[in-house]
């Protein structure tokens, strides 16, 4: 196996410090990174509300941020009004 210097220097350093062999401070690494996978993989999908319509309006390009711009500021003008 091989590990980056820099990484097993940052782990001894660790290791001193917390007064605990390199072994236990990879071990200990490495077992925090594998429960984050599972972790990941068993979270729940986010859910967006829905609201109802008929989708994308006629001439909408949601590419175009100025066109879109111009298309809410009618919408308030429109519910100022």
């Amino acid at each position: 196996m091989a590990i980056d210097d820099e990484l097993v220097r940052a782990a001894k350093q660790v290791a001193a410090r917390s007064d605990r062999t390199l072994g236990e401070v990879v071990s200990d690494a490495l077992r925090a990174y594998l429960s984050g996978l599972d972790t990941a993989r068993t979270r729940p999908r986010a859910t967006f509300p829905r609201y109802g319509g008929s989708g994308l309006q006629p001439g909408v390009d949601l590419a175009d941020k100025d066109a879109l711009a111009e298309l809410l500021d009618a919408g308030d003008d429109r519910a100022a009004g």
